[in-house]
């Protein structure tokens, strides 16, 4: 059974319709990706899995109980942690807090301790950087304490909202390299997604590809790789 399940999802943005029955799955312990040019509504997908957009219509099911529609705070509770396009770190807090922001749904205290060393041992920049305010920050540094936030909350399902985005190459594939190590050794479940098609579909095991608020083409990533159509008709790549 997948862990999440969306079916026919609808959303709307006062009178336009930004997602028409959008069907998802992502497996636990997998990377899925979903993918399509600018306005595709695949940050919309992801703002209603997390509660921040109300759906107009559809169900979304998390480990086969419904979540549809469940605020934020209640969805974050329920183990599904959001990294926001644009990382939108506190960039007047330290590094430390940032993180510790994160985990603000928790009370275990001696587990988000030690949480807090796996993302510095994650991402031993942060460690270095510790008490550096988040706004002095590189961009890839930035992108990391975003990503380390979202793990202070204890996900088991982490959606990743175009974290490539404005970053060099060689940054962006250690923070791929990291997203599957995460799937690996932590046993996380991810939903990417991306702009970098090539980069999104070398690190997923599955795709779905969105055009004006509609998946239309899904499969294997080996597959959508090899779909010309996908590049040239979705993503405006020749």
């Amino acid at each position: 059974m997948s862990s999440l399940q969306v079916e026919n999802l609808k959303a709307n943005y006062g009178p336009i319709t930004a997602l028409k029955d959008v069907s998802i799955e992502v497996p636990q312990k997998s990377i899925v990706a979903l993918l399509g040019a600018n306005g595709a509504g695949k940050s919309t997908t992801l703002k209603c899995i997390s509660g921040v957009v109300k759906p107009a219509g559809g169900s979304i099911q998390w480990d086969g109980a419904a979540i549809t529609g469940e605020t934020p705070n209640a969805v974050t509770r329920k183990g599904i942690a959001q990294v926001p396009e644009g990382r939108r770190i506190f960039k007047d807090l330290s590094v430390t807090d940032n993180l510790e922001m994160g985990a603000y749904t928790r009370s275990d205290r001696a587990q988000i301790e030690k949480d807090l060393d796996d993302i510095f041992d994650l991402f031993p920049r942060l460690k270095e950087r510790h008490s550096q305010l988040g706004g002095s920050l590189s961009g890839g540094e930035q992108q990391m304490l975003a990503i380390g936030r979202g793990l202070m909350a204890a996900p088991r399902l982490l959606m990743l909202d175009e974290p490539s985005l404005g970053l060099a190459p060689i940054v962006v594939s250690q923070i791929f390299e990291t997203l599957q190590r995460l799937v690996a050794e932590r046993e996380l479940t991810i939903l990417l997604v991306e702009q970098n098609m090539k980069m999104a579909l070398k690190v997923s095991s599955f795709g779905y590809v969105m055009q004006l608020g509609k998946v239309m083409i899904s499969g294997s990533s080996d597959e959508l790789e090899e779909n010309k159509e996908v590049y040239e008709t979705y993503l405006g790549i020749a």
